[in-house]
């Protein structure tokens, strides 16, 4: 039996989603630490924001990473055998394995966020979730748009990414079997549309100390298994203008032996691209600190 946790991206984000959170006063105490730290009201976002507020990026990518490092600190879980996570979730995978510190991690999400805001304000582009239909037909589809596959979350899943009209003109004459759906997105993300992004936050992370990564982390660039902390956070650097490839994570947790996942808050997505690309792989949503209890149980089943 192997246990996995696994962090959510940018889109799972919801109002009211740390309130559970911080009924306990620890927690809501070093959720206003971090607040602090970063410049950014965390907890208004994560309790009262509305939902306009929590979609911007530079909000939304900090408070899901909140929002997830709470969620482990309170599931407590130490013998897990992976982590990974989906897009900004990599960075706390990061932390949940100790390449980084979770301040740091907030330090580089922070940036992260505000970079890629603006880059999406310099050329306007677009997102569109494609799904269904056959995977070389959907890319083929994708290409000849002159669009980029930004995200391919398996399960029948592939988000495109690029000019608006293109988007518009897959949409109108989608693949056969595929249907598309416009994401409520700001710009053209893991594409080279966010290139400029890169270099800030890559000032940042030459600053932080690295530690010695106790789990084994996967990586969204093509799956693969990592364990050097420079390498970990170079790639998760890199992968703000590269494409996330998470149906590649899905299939090295099965060939990893993974018998169990637990996707951290706000949780839902992942578990359920999993339960549909790898059914084998048993799944639990850690969605609200009332799940803990339940959470645990399940981890230990699989440790």
């Amino acid at each position: 039996m192997m246990l996995a946790l696994i962090a959510p991206g940018q889109g799972s984000q919801k109002t009211d989603m740390l309130t559970s959170w911080t009924v306990d006063s620890d927690s809501k105490n070093l959720l206003n630490q971090w607040s602090k730290e970063i410049d950014l009201d965390l907890l208004h976002l994560g309790t009262a924001a509305k939902a306009d507020e929590i979609t911007d990026t530079a909000n939304a990518q900090p408070l899901i990473l909140a929002t997830s490092l709470l969620a482990a600190r309170a599931l407590g879980i130490q013998n897990m055998h992976v982590v990974s996570g989906h897009s900004v979730g990599e960075l706390t995978a990061a932390a949940l394995c100790g390449a980084i510190s979770d301040g740091d991690a907030l330090r580089l999400v922070r940036a992260r966020g505000v970079e890629m805001a603006k880059a999406a304000t310099r050329i306007s582009a677009g997102m569109s979730a494609v799904l269904g239909g056959d995977r070389d037909e959907v890319l083929l589809a994708i290409r000849a748009l002159k669009l980029i596959a930004a995200n391919e979350n398996g399960a029948g899943q592939i988000v495109a990414a690029g000019d608006l009209s293109a988007l518009a003109a897959l949409a109108a004459n989608p693949p056969s079997g595929a249907r598309v759906r416009a994401l409520d997105v700001s710009g053209a993300f893991h594409t080279s549309y966010m290139s400029t992004a890169v270099a800030p936050v890559q000032v940042i992370a030459s600053g932080i100390a690295r530690g010695k990564a106790c789990v084994p982390f996967i990586s969204n660039t093509d799956g693969a298994i990592l364990s050097d902390a420079d390498e970990i956070l170079r790639q998760i650097i890199d992968q703000i203008a590269k494409p996330v490839r998470w149906d590649l994570c899905m299939a090295t947790l099965r060939t990893m032996g993974i018998t169990g996942v637990i996707e951290l808050a706000p949780a839902g997505t992942l578990v359920g691209l999993l339960k549909r690309a790898q059914p084998g792989i048993e799944g639990f949503a850690l969605k609200a600190a009332a799940d803990v209890g339940a959470a645990r149980e399940f981890a230990a089943r699989h440790t």
